[in-house]
């Protein structure tokens, strides 16, 4: 699979901004596909993710109510709406694509079988 992402930039705290994350490639409904994110200096988390076969959600505690994940399966693309930003959810924004069950790979990030480069999301205070 090829994953790219797109959407990022700068906002002001409140602000709102969609990422998308593109997938290409065979056997997608496979696949879940989720948003990780890397901030300086702290290691990489799980954001959100979304079964492209369940349309299953899932969301890290900081940005339940805050995010939304949803995809389009006609397009082969995934988004993260992502309203009432604040700073502490700057980051390099990655999506990923992974059969493992979201609990396992949101903290340890095993299992991960495909990673797009990422997109830098900057919330100004």
């Amino acid at each position: 699979l090829q994953l790219v992402e797109s959407g990022g930039g700068l906002v002001q705290s409140g602000g709102s901004l969609r990422l998308s994350c593109a997938v290409a490639g065979s056997t997608l409904e496979e696949y879940t596909i989720g948003w990780f994110r890397q901030a300086p200096g702290k290691e990489r988390e799980g954001v959100s993710a979304i079964g492209l076969s369940d349309g299953n959600t899932y969301y890290e505690d900081s940005v339940r109510g805050r995010f939304t994940i949803s995809s389009d399966n006609a397009k082969n693309t995934v988004y993260l709406q992502m309203n009432s930003l604040i700073p502490e959810d700057t980051a390099v924004y990655y999506c990923a694509a992974f059969k493992r069950a979201w609990y396992v790979v949101q903290g340890s990030l095993m299992g991960i079988d495909y990673w797009g480069k990422g997109t830098l999301v900057t919330v100004s205070s």
